[in-house]
């Protein structure tokens, strides 16, 4: 139903999320992040609640396996829960219920952490992890790799209609915020078309924001 890479640059400190599900619009339920505090992936039967929660656990000092035992345990119903939580210092924490669907799996790597449920195989997420590592570039390029990877592997048993690409960094607002909620066929493909169109114009939507006057016309093609 869902599968999910959650990785953090160590160079740059960003923390992202990358997912994709056979529902519609993923991108609004699953993905929570937050600028130097952490990033999480809540799926499966999903609480949206749970991302915000962990991520003030996080920011109140817990680590993550503490933070996500303390929102599991505050709203009931963990088994049917599936989530992935990576703190900024790259520190992980994992949770699959015994309600998660299908064949399911969560692994940790090196400043990574990816899950799912309902996949073609558990070894999916271990591709994916493998694909975050080895790929080198920017941190969203190297989570687009790993979903390509999953999709490559399997992907879910059944086809995926939607996918989302998160990342934050030094700013309070996220600095790559894309989705595609519903597509018939490749999301994830349509998905790295809107990262490969929003790419060259990601440092000019920060410059327009943080100086206006850096950027007289704006630096957005199509803008007046």
């Amino acid at each position: 139903m869902t599968f999910s890479i959650v990785g953090r640059c160590a160079e740059t400190g960003q923390l992202g999320i990358a997912i994709s599900s056979s529902s519609i619009a993923v991108g609004a339920r699953c993905p929570w992040l937050r600028a130097g505090v952490g990033a999480v992936a809540s799926q499966n039967i999903t609480l949206p609640a749970l991302g915000p929660q962990i991520l003030d656990a996080l920011e109140a000092g817990l680590e993550p396996a503490a933070a996500l035992d303390l929102a599991l345990s505050r709203n009931g119903y963990s088994q049917y829960r599936q989530v992935a939580v990576l703190d900024s210092q790259g520190r992980s924490a994992l949770f699959s219920g015994s309600e998660a669907l299908g064949q399911h799996n969560a692994v940790a790597g090196e400043q990574c952490v990816a899950a799912g449920n309902l996949l073609a195989a558990p070894v999916v997420i271990t591709v994916m992890v493998a694909a975050f590592e080895q790929t080198p570039g920017q941190l969203a390029d190297r989570l687009l790799a790993a979903m390509h990877a999953a999709m490559a592997a399997g992907g879910e048993a059944g086809p995926v209609h939607s996918a989302a690409l998160k990342v934050v960094g030094d700013l309070t607002w996220p600095i790559i915020d894309l989705r595609v909620d519903w597509a018939e066929t490749n999301p994830i493909g349509a998905l790295d078309q809107l990262w490969q169109a929003y790419r060259p114009q990601m440092q000019d939507y920060i410059i327009r924001a943080l100086d206006p006057t850096a950027a007289p016309s704006y630096g957005v093609p199509g803008d007046e």
